[in-house]
């Protein structure tokens, strides 16, 4: 067998040169892959329970408008825009029946994800509302995307609604509680009980400072009866997500 030699042009080695030039197109492409898969993800997904005031939001973020709503059992999509940028807003409905499907359709080009809360009824609704937290921020896409989340506090208006502060704090102990629960069970019965080590230290108190995502904080609430309406902290939030 007759060994190959370099490739010489005018007693000039080319090899090298040939494979760096390789190289450099092959970072390239995968360089437009990446930058092409990234903006493929410009969809901000409203997600919660029912009755947490999705659909108002909605509807005074896009249409700057006041809604009769009821519990929805479709999606509603349209895009926001914010110094001619564009954000595809998806409102995903929150009865238990339906979100992760709807959630499990969407979550791909998730940028960002606003998990809206009634913070007049958290007390009440915080097992149902944890538990559909969890199942957000412990998927496997989202682990691998890593969107940023915002807990929007919404119908502030109420006189005995929580602050921002205190949902915050409801959450983390009951998610503290459901890490333990889901560490505790068999794997057998639950292969997806690793997930619950995403949750941070389970030796420690679940805080949302612990997770590889980041997660704020805002206040809100879509309609008042004198007619005011207060998102801006949604706004502000969704302008850093252009």
């Amino acid at each position: 067998m007759v060994d190959k030699l370099p490739v010489k042009l005018g007693g000039t080695d080319y090899t090298q040169i040939f494979i760096a030039v390789f190289v450099i197109v092959i970072t390239l492409v995968l360089i437009a892959l990446y930058k092409r898969r990234k903006s493929t993800r410009r969809g901000i997904l409203l997600t919660g329970i029912c009755d947490s005031g999705k659909t108002l939001l909605f509807s005074q973020l896009i249409h700057n408008k006041h809604i009769q709503t009821h519990t929805s059992i479709k999606e509603n999509i349209s895009n926001y825009i914010f110094n001619g940028d564009a954000l595809k807003v998806i409102d995903i409905p929150g009865h238990e029946r339906l979100r992760d499907r709807f959630f499990s359709q969407y979550k791909d080009i998730a940028k960002g994800i606003v998990f809206v809360v009634d913070s007049n009824t958290i007390t009440q609704d915080i097992r149902d509302a944890a538990e559909f937290l969890y199942n957000i921020i412990v998927d496997p896409v989202i682990v691998k995307n890593k969107p940023n989340i915002l807990i929007l506090c919404n119908k502030q208006d109420f006189t005995f609604a929580k602050g921002g502060s205190a949902v915050k704090s409801i959450f983390e102990k009951e998610l503290n509680t459901l890490r333990t629960t889901k560490s505790s069970q068999l794997e057998s019965v639950d292969p997806k009980v690793k997930k619950a080590s995403l949750l941070g230290d389970s030796d420690e108190d679940f805080d949302f400072g612990a997770l590889s995502l980041q997660v704020d904080i805002a206040e809100s609430y879509a309609y008042h009866k004198n007619g005011s309406v207060d998102i801006e902290g949604l706004k502000k939030w969704l302008s850093r997500q252009i």
